[in-house]
């Protein structure tokens, strides 16, 4: 059975939080294009032990007070999209990456566009931290969230790491 939950936090607005029995599943900003509508057969259920852990984790570090997760996930999409995820995945905490890095790092330097979609279209925003990737030029590039987003959650992992 597919749980879902919802957060309202200042600094992002309100995340869908959807799990399956023991894995967090997605992530989605829910004014984002790609964010799922909730379907009638998902159970809203903040007491869901992940989405309970999820909910209070992503709190802890909009606050400053959390710089990584430990929360099991499952998330679908293609091979590339899943090599582009796991290499967002691996940029230390206050750090930023080029998308060309990225695609460099996923096994296909000459993919910046699809790295770039792939990253676009990450099922697990915040955890997955997809804000930490920006332009060659060190411009903040496109966010799937909004620009103001990505300053917000770039603007606390600087704060947290003085």
């Amino acid at each position: 059975m597919t749980s879902y939950s919802t957060l309202k936090h200042p600094l992002v607005g309100e995340l869908l939080l959807i799990a399956n029995p023991t894995e967090l599943i997605g992530i989605y900003f829910v004014d984002w294009k790609h964010a799922p509508k909730v379907q009638s057969d998902w159970k809203r259920n903040p007491q869901h032990p992940v989405l309970e852990k999820a909910s209070k984790q992503i709190k802890d570090y909009l606050s400053g007070r959390r710089t990584s997760f430990s929360i099991p996930l499952h998330y679908k999409g293609t091979d590339f999209q899943h090599k582009v995820w796991k290499q967002i995945a691996s940029i230390p905490f206050g750090e930023t990456i080029s998308y060309s890095e990225l695609a460099k790092r996923a096994g296909k330097p000459q993919a910046v566009r699809a790295a770039g979609s792939a990253t676009g279209k990450n099922p697990l925003c915040v955890i997955i931290p997809c804000h930490r990737v920006i332009a060659k030029d060190g411009t903040l590039g496109g966010f799937a969230g909004g620009l103001p987003r990505k300053r917000r959650l770039l603007a606390v992992e600087t704060k947290s790491a003085e």
